[in-house]
């Protein structure tokens, strides 16, 4: 597959554990954002999610998770919020501050037509969020046609390129052959997203959002299922290690990780949260205790994870905690 440009993604001297993660789910016209953003609240299981649209009309909420609206804020089931933005997406995310209920994680849906990394930057302007990853939904039954397009493939292939995470949503729609050519011509694209095959945008909220801070990661790797769409595995680190060279090994195409996350010690007793979403990595000193320093939850889709060559590759960076 092609590759964008890399992009900085070291939060190093920010927290990332005390910041309010932000997810970016963008896609175009149809593509499936409003089936997604409805199946994560349904698995929120306690996590508090707040999701911002630019108006109501674009993400009608199922009505049987609603429990009742207030002016722009609608009140979701679980403790999740859903709010309207408008043309001001900065006071929109202000507006969550002051919400009695501070959410663990919001969710942004763009427009069908926006351009997500734009919305990212503008997310970067408030110090108490950072941005966790942006996923972009693409229909398979239409993305070939769409992406060759003289109006409208500039703003496919720019939401590709944007993407962390790209959701080929709707495969139930077309046949082997079809989607066999959507991802070779998915190859040619610049994006170096993890694509995850779906339909009806069924996929796991750790696979998206990644594991809370409050969920345990002996219990989200032993509850992953053999048929599931996504497989979880827990991997060790023995520090003092390099955080940086954990990252990259997280991120390396040949493992092909949705996400991982985990607390590793490095080299002068410092505790960093490690995080990595697609090819995008976020390192931070953590401030707290983490109960599993130096263990590393890592989410995969196609087949299990290679946990003896991640491990084996993360014990190269244990071992060599000084390059």
């Amino acid at each position: 597959m092609g590759h964008r440009a890399e992009r900085p993604h070291l939060s190093r001297g920010g927290n990332l554990t005390m910041s309010v993660p932000v997810t970016v789910i963008g896609g175009y016209l149809g593509a499936g954002k409003t089936t997604l953003v409805n199946r994560l609240l349904r698995q929120a299981n306690g996590r508090r999610l707040a999701v911002l649209v630019n108006e109501f009309g674009a993400l009608p909420i199922d009505a049987d998770l609603i429990e009742s609206q207030d002016d722009n804020i609608i009140n979701i089931e679980g403790g999740c919020v859903c709010c309207s933005y408008g043309s001001d997406l900065i006071a929109g995310l202000r507006d969550l501050q002051t919400i009695d209920a501070k959410p663990d994680h919001i969710l942004i849906e763009a427009s069908g037509v926006a351009l997500p990394d734009a919305i990212a930057q503008s997310v970067t302007l408030i110090a108490e969020y950072i941005v966790d990853g942006i996923i972009v939904l693409a229909d398979a039954e239409t993305l070939r046609e769409r992406g060759e397009d003289r109006y409208l493939s500039d703003t496919i292939r720019r939401q590709l390129a944007a993407a962390d995470i790209l959701l080929l949503n709707k495969t139930d729609l077309v046949n082997e052959n079809e989607l066999a050519q959507t991802q070779q011509w998915l190859e040619g694209q610049e994006t170096s997203a993890r694509v995850v095959k779906t339909s009806n945008a069924e996929v796991a909220l750790s696979a998206v959002l990644g594991p809370g801070e409050a969920e345990n990661f002996r219990r989200l790797a032993d509850e992953a299922e053999p048929h599931a769409h996504h497989y979880t595995a827990l991997l060790s680190v023995d520090g003092p290690v390099d955080p940086v060279g954990i990252a990259d090994v997280l991120t390396d195409p040949h493992f092909d990780l949705i996400r991982a996350k985990g607390f590793v010690l490095g080299n002068d007793d410092t505790v960093f949260a490690v995080q990595t979403v697609g090819g995008r990595k976020d390192i931070a000193a953590h401030t707290g205790s983490p109960r599993e320093i130096g263990q590393i939850v890592c989410i995969r889709q196609r087949g299990s994870v290679d946990t003896d060559g991640l491990q084996a590759a993360l014990a190269l960076v244990s071992a060599s905690p000084g390059r």
